[in-house]
């Protein structure tokens, strides 16, 4: 599927910003120009009126490579690697502070006999 529109000259560009040096870029908007510096031109037209801006993106969107719909199933994570995720160490200092109490709990246990 082609992303040009009936006016044979005219293509459709996607809009990137980046805030500071550090920033990320981000999706602003798409529009529709005849080449990549006019397209940077009304990018930089319209955008910047908006919020300040670090760097500015365009891109042809038929230049831009995705996953077709059938393939994205496979980016789902197949094996169990929650070992990896922070969220399993939340509880740890209350599982230590269980493992230390049955420690003292026999220590005590042991030496009063």
């Amino acid at each position: 599927m082609s992303n040009q529109t009936n006016n044979e000259n005219f293509f459709i560009y996607e809009v990137f910003s980046q805030k500071n040096v550090s920033a990320s870029f981000v999706h602003q908007f798409s529009l529709l120009a005849p080449n990549a510096e006019v397209a940077l031109t009304m990018a930089r037209e319209n955008f910047l009126r908006r919020e300040p801006c670090f760097n500015l993106w365009v891109v042809k969107r038929d230049d831009i490579t995705g996953l077709p719909p059938e393939e994205r199933p496979f980016l789902e994570r197949i094996d169990n690697k929650s070992y990896r995720e922070t969220k399993g160490y939340g509880d740890l200092q209350g599982r230590w502070r269980h493992h230390k109490e049955e420690y003292e709990a026999q220590q005590n246990t042991g030496s009063g006999s």
